[in-house]
């Protein structure tokens, strides 16, 4: 996190009216984040970017700024990426940046939404956790996650199957830096696991939902496209491998332990595009906009 001093002398502040089929709105833009904001606020949703991405990069894959404003939502888009994970001291220092942003930019507390793509959505889900743990000014209604990693040790795991297997040059890369990486951070997983457990969402193999204990009466949702097809064809990978199979067993792990009612696996098919319009399952577009909407206004 950037010291005050730091963060006012980065800012840069674009504020400007729009009239959006008569939807009266404010756009701000800062070093931390992008806020579309309508005259008349119902609710509030934040979305956290996958981990090479940023607000813009929301904005531009995922078309949900014109059914929010109508629909009295203001869209706060952070900046906050290269995240897979949370230490505690981020957790707390993000929950500050998340109330000082609310409070001077005087957005809605009444109907909160977290939300986040790849990456995003382990922070989405842990800071919600954080947030409902730590009593604070900021409390979630609902969470969702699009397509995200949630399994540390299985992500780490695949990434050594995937240098093995040396296929196709973006999963190389991406394989070498995750198992880089995380043997920097937590270790290699066959001299123990804890650390894995101790920051992941989810850990499939001991079921460990530790991180996530706090979310019970909260809405949730997982998005995922399996496209088994496609990443056989472009990745080499298995079922297994895919962020599908993890987030499914976590669906099914949280309705056990919380019921039901409140948790949703959707599963979609052919959705998956990039704003380019390059196929691929690992993307925003996989959410129906005016879905998630009715699901976060009823």
């Amino acid at each position: 996190m950037r010291t005050l001093i730091i963060i006012l002398a980065l800012i840069v502040i674009s504020c400007k009216r729009q009239n959006n089929e008569n939807y009266q709105t404010e756009r701000i833009t800062t070093s931390e984040f992008e806020l579309i904001k309508p005259e008349k606020q119902n609710g509030l949703l934040i979305l956290f970017p996958c981990f090479p991405c940023d607000a813009k990069n929301t904005f531009s894959e995922f078309k949900i700024s014109e059914i929010s404003i109508k629909n009295g939502f203001s869209v706060l888009a952070m900046n906050l990426n290269q995240h897979l994970f949370l230490q505690q001291s981020e957790r707390h220092q993000l929950a500050e940046q998340l109330e000082k942003i609310i409070l001077e930019n005087n957005l809605s507390k009444e109907r909160i939404f977290i939300g986040g793509f790849s990456s995003g959505g382990n922070v989405s889900l842990l800071i919600s956790d954080y947030l409902v743990e730590s009593k604070s000014q900021v409390q979630p209604k609902g969470v969702f996650v699009v397509d995200s990693p949630i399994d540390l040790l299985a992500l780490y795991k695949t990434a050594q199957k995937n240098l093995k297997m040396d296929f196709s040059e973006p999963s190389i890369q991406e394989a070498t830096w995750i198992k880089s990486f995380f043997d920097k951070e937590f270790g290699n997983p066959e001299n123990g696991i804890e650390n894995y457990e101790k920051y992941s969402p989810f850990t499939l193999e001991t079921q460990n939902i530790h991180n996530l204990k706090n979310l019970k009466n909260l809405k949730i949702r997982f998005y995922t496209e399996p496209d088994l097809k496609w990443w056989q064809e472009n990745r080499k990978n298995d079922y297994e491998d895919l962020n599908a199979y993890y987030l499914k067993n976590l669906s099914d792990k949280l309705k056990t332990e919380f019921g039901s009612k409140n948790i949703e696996l959707i599963e979609t098919e052919n959705k998956g595009y990039r704003a380019n319009g390059e196929r691929h399952p690992h993307s925003w577009s996989i959410v129906n906009e005016k879905d998630l909407m009715k699901w976060m206004t009823e």
